[in-house]
């Protein structure tokens, strides 16, 4: 069946929630609302007073469960087109166009099962969290685990949210690996992320787990690579690749 063609369509911000120094949180009202699965993205667009547009495509944040409305959280690139925009410019009430949701290979639902291994680097933490919010929106029960790289504590994003999920579900377990600055007194991992902190982390699923895998292209590689060299079969590996434009 041909699905038909996404339109174009003004969201309302009705929250903005910093959630770095660097990374805001942005909910949209969207009056054509449809449910994604998580993994999807959405295209948001500018168009200035002289007719020029810009495209990019942010990954969501929020569960399909959270019906009528969209949150995307973006990483503010200085230089960028879009980023110093919704994050300097937009404000409560704005309207942005959107369209979506987009992309049907990096995807997860409850349905697919697990046990579920979600690898995130910075900002590709994004669609990881999708997936998370919307396992416990189901109330699944399946084994999940998250291994997230940072240059820092501050530059954690969700970390509250991500803490409260491993207090509360026994289920799910949340690795964090510093690659510069470490929290004061920490005892976990401090490095790239590496064949043998994936061979920890993975231990318990063996060659049973699905892996999605979203940051950096070359954390995103090693990260592949890593499991591949672990018999992992490449079909149950979702990669999707955050960087610059052209990258």
């Amino acid at each position: 069946m041909v699905q038909p063609a996404l339109e174009w369509q003004a969201g309302t911000v009705t929250a903005i929630r910093p959630e770095t120094k660097q990374t805001k949180s942005f909910t949209f009202a969207l009056p054509k609302w449809m449910a994604h699965r998580p993994g999807q993205h959405y295209d948001v667009r500018l168009t200035a007073p002289d007719g020029y547009r810009t495209e990019r495509s942010y990954s969501i944040a929020s569960p399909p469960e959270r019906v009528g409305e969209l949150e995307l959280s973006v990483e503010l690139i200085p230089d960028g087109e879009v980023s110093p925009y919704l994050h300097d410019v937009l404000m409560l009430g704005d309207q942005l166009e959107l369209r979506g949701p987009i992309g049907g290979y990096f995807v997860w639902d409850v349905a697919i099962g697990g046990p579920l291994l979600l690898v995130g680097g910075g900002s590709g933490v994004v669609p990881l969290m999708a997936m998370l919010r919307h396992r416990a929106a189901q109330h699944a029960t399946l084994p999940a685990r998250l291994l997230y790289s940072s240059r820092a504590a501050d530059d954690v994003i969700y970390r509250d949210e991500l803490d409260g999920l491993a207090a509360s579900d026994p289920a799910f377990e949340l690795f964090y690996t510093f690659t510069r600055e470490p929290p004061v007194g920490w005892t976990g991992f401090r490095r790239r992320i590496d064949g043998a902190m994936l061979g920890e982390v993975i231990k318990p699923f063996d060659k049973r787990a699905r892996v999605y895998v979203c940051g950096p292209t070359l954390l995103v590689e090693a990260v592949a690579n890593a499991l591949v060299q672990m018999e992992l079969p490449i079909e149950q590996i979702r990669t999707e690749r955050f960087g610059p434009t052209g990258a």
